[in-house]
């Protein structure tokens, strides 16, 4: 069975972080969230590692994080850029804003040729959620197209008590996704429930099992087909409104209800967590010393 790609979507590190110099340790050894994704990914089965990143900050990149993995699995990078579009099309003068998640997913069309997940580099998906994920891309799909997955976080794994966190809140039915609809404001209310108000202007309640997307997706190499056209009627429709993006969810949205794909909601019980905020970061160094201290890593990643 070929052994699936991790893609790692870390175009917006330097801006981001001003600049890698600032990734942060938040490990015991200075280990940084994505390390964290790395080591998990390679237990869980994973063969390869792609990071799509900026070509300016590609010789830093190479030293400081690629260096790392060296000898442990194999690792390529690509590149993104806002010129990098289909032929036909041009980039206005005036863009500075990246195209968006799925633009970036796009980059790694040519190196990748087997089952691959997606994730953000600064996110901790934890361990459980690779294993599911590498199990799920393992399946034998018998050649049919358009049959992907998503991991599902429980809503309440997923909160910080220093503020309200953006989340995709999937629906679904047996087990599929039907929809994921982009919540900016989910946050706990004065008696802890999870809430978020609708267009409405109506308070929703969440229960904690609802199923959100952090951006964990597990694709086959078809997809890259078809987010290319997808891309291209995103640019007729949206080349000049400078702040519109191409999202991962805005294509499997699409994709789902043309019914070209489905989208398998793979469950976890991991624990998501990430600095959101400022105030966030002792409570992240403080969960990683304690995974360490219960066996969960081994006291440095990759000493």
């Amino acid at each position: 069975m070929q052994k699936p790609t991790l893609f790692i979507l870390a175009a917006g590190m330097g801006s981001r972080y001003g600049g890698l110099k600032q990734l942060d340790g938040l490990g015991p050894h200075g280990e940084t969230i994505m390390d964290y994704s790395v080591f998990d990914a390679i237990r869980a089965g994973f063969g390869k590692i792609v990071f799509v990143i900026r070509k300016d900050f590609e010789q830093e990149f190479r030293e400081k994080i690629l260096s790392k993995y060296e000898g442990r699995i194999p690792v390529e990078l690509v590149f993104q850029s806002i010129d990098k579009l289909p032929e036909g099309f041009t980039c206005p003068a005036d863009r500075s804003k990246p195209w968006g998640t799925n633009h970036a997913v796009l980059m790694g069309a040519d190196v990748i040729r087997e089952p691959f997940a997606v994730i953000n580099a600064d996110d901790f998906y934890g361990r459980n959620a690779f294993e599911v994920m590498a199990a799920d891309l393992m399946r034998d799909r018998n050649g049919k197209k358009g049959d992907y997955s998503m991991v599902g976080f429980r809503v309440g794994n997923t909160m910080t008590d220093n503020g309200s966190v953006a989340r995709g809140v999937c629906q679904t039915k047996d087990g599929l996704l039907t929809s994921v609809v982009e919540r900016t404001a989910i946050s706990y209310d004065d008696k802890h429930n999870i809430v978020f108000t609708d267009e409405n202007d109506k308070v929703q309640t969440l229960e904690p099992n609802t199923p959100v997307s952090m951006n964990f997706w597990g694709f086959t190499p078809d997809y890259f087909d078809f987010s290319q056209r997808e891309f291209v009627k995103f640019l007729k429709r949206d080349i000049n409104t400078p702040k519109a993006e191409f999202f991962i969810p805005l294509c499997i949205d699409t994709l789902i209800n043309d019914g070209e794909a489905t989208v398998r909601v793979l469950d976890t019980d991991s624990r998501w967590f990430g600095v959101t905020y400022a105030a966030d970061r002792q409570a992240v160094v403080d969960k990683f010393a304690e995974l360490h201290a219960n066996g969960e890593y081994p006291e440095s990643l990759f000493a």
